[in-house]
Parts: C-alpha cells; structure tokens; sequence
C-alpha cells in the first residue's frame, strides 16, 4: 500500500478553517521516501537511528464542566516510520481540541498517540507507536531552556558564498589519529519546501573520526540558507554529507529549529543506538 501525499496537496500557504471540534482528519503525512530517494537513503535500509522530537506550545481542550486546560505536549516520531506529518496540518489538528470535551489529561494524550502513530506508519508494512508526553502548567517551571553543546563554529570568521547545500566544502584529514568532539551552530538557515518561508535553526555535530575541517563544516552549514526542505530532510541531508565526505566512524547529527505555528521540530539522527537528547528547548525556541 503506497501514500501518495504531495507536499503541495497541503494546507500549506492556503487560507484554513479554524476547526475547533475534534478532527482527525486533518493530519496530512508526507511519504518520507522522495526525499530520501535523492539523496541515495533506502526506507529498508536507512544508515542512521534516530527520531523526530516536536514540541506543541498551543494545546487546549475542555474538561466535563466545559473548563479549558492546557498542556505542553512532546511528541517522539521514530525515524524509521515511513512518513512525516505536515506541521500545519499537524497544528489544524491541535487546535480541533480546542472546544472537545476530554474526562482527563491522559484521555487526551491516549487520543493523540493512536492519531498520530497511524498517520505517521499508514501505508508502511508495519505499524508502531509515537511518543506522547504531556507536561500540565503546574510542570511549566520545570521545563527548562538549554543550548547545544559543543564548540561554537560560528567563532570562525570565514567567507560564505554559497548558499546551496554544498557538500564539497566538508573534508576531513584522514592523516590525523581519530578525535572524538562534538561542534555546533546557531546559523542554521533553511525554507519551508512549498511556502519558502524560512526555517531558523541550530545544530549540534558530534563525532568520532578523522578531524573534520571545521571552517568547511561551517560553509557547509551555511550554504544551507537557501534551500527549500523539511526539516527532517535538511538533517537527513546534513548527516548523510557528512558521512560519506569526512568518513567517520561515528557521528550524530541534532537540529533544533524555531517554532512555527506553536510548534518546534528537532531531528536526531545517529550512526550507533543510544538514548534520544532531551526534548528541551533552546532559547530562540
């Protein structure tokens, strides 16, 4: 069974009605596949491990006696699922909560889980779950605001002229003893595939392997700026370049990106299973 969903069969850049009564339907997946076609990744075969971390700020429905209740939401997508959710859709979906009436918070996070996991492995050969945590206000104050880690790449003063992913500027030095480190930028730049409206985002880039040429990791980062991707794909992208230019033996690629729409999404990706980061936010988000 295929999904034949095209990113411009969506509500993106459209005039929308504002539903606030549960629906569904509104969720649009997006067949990951074509874009990892172009960049050479197999759905049966990915190179990485990984998954989607979302954050939805905007996330209300009411209780039994009609009273409103909120919550901030986190939402874990595995990466092997075969496809994405369109984030305005996703937001149209959240706000249909809006005026719903919920007996408690984990109804709601029980009716979110079963929605998103079928939209996200339908048309796939096998099916799974997404992660669904909720966080009520009298939590907020723990939700803390925290940067990437590593060494600043954007202390380098370098010239950038290009701004087409440009993969040819990363090399590494393979007359080097392996070094394990861990890089990261704030100039992270890329636009939103069918509007074109920009997408601001940081990385963080850890490894271990050759010395990898950190003034053309940087460009290279750079060179993102306008190019028209999900976010999803950029950092399939940017783990994939990497891979195959500098040829490490490990690496972990982590892009966090502003919200839109009261939502944020952060791709993980990684050469070797470990533990998922914490969902937490930097301070542009």
């Amino acid at each position: 069974m295929s999904l034949d969903n095209a990113p411009e069969q969506s509500q993106l850049g459209r005039a929308s009605a504002y539903a606030d009564q549960y629906d569904p339907s509104l969720l649009f997946p997006i067949p990951r596949a074509t874009q990892r076609e172009a960049m050479g990744i197999k759905q049966g075969a990915l190179p990485f491990f990984g998954a989607d971390l979302w954050t939805a700020f905007e996330l209300s429905w009411l209780n039994p006696r009609g009273k409103p209740q909120l919550a901030i939401a986190h939402f874990t997508v595995p990466c092997e699922t075969p496809n994405i959710i369109e984030s305005k859709s996703f937001k149209l979906y959240l706000n249909s909560f809006n005026g719903s009436v919920y007996v408690d918070q984990d109804a709601v996070r029980q009716r979110l889980r079963a929605d998103l996991s079928e939209a996200v492995w339908r048309g796939g050969d096998r099916s799974g779950s997404v992660g669904v945590k909720l966080v009520p206000p009298a939590a907020f104050e723990k939700e803390t605001v925290r940067e990437l880690e590593g060494l600043d790449l954007d202390r380098l003063d370098i010239e950038c002229t290009r701004y087409q992913p440009a993969p040819e500027l990363l090399s590494s030095d393979m007359t080097q003893a392996p070094v394990t480190e861990t890089l990261s930028s704030r100039l992270l730049k890329s636009n939103c595939l069918v509007t074109g409206q920009p997408d601001w985002g940081s990385v963080e880039i850890r490894y271990t392997g050759p010395p990898i040429d950190q003034a053309g990791l940087l460009a290279y980062i750079v060179s993102f700026r306008n190019h028209n991707e999900f976010h999803e794909p950029c950092a399939e992208r940017i783990f994939t370049d990497v891979w195959r230019r500098c040829q490490p033996n490990k690496l972990a690629v982590y892009a966090r990106y502003t919200r839109r729409g009261g939502l944020d999404i952060n791709p993980f990706r990684t050469s070797w299973p470990q533990a998922l980061p914490e969902n937490v936010r930097t301070a542009r988000q």
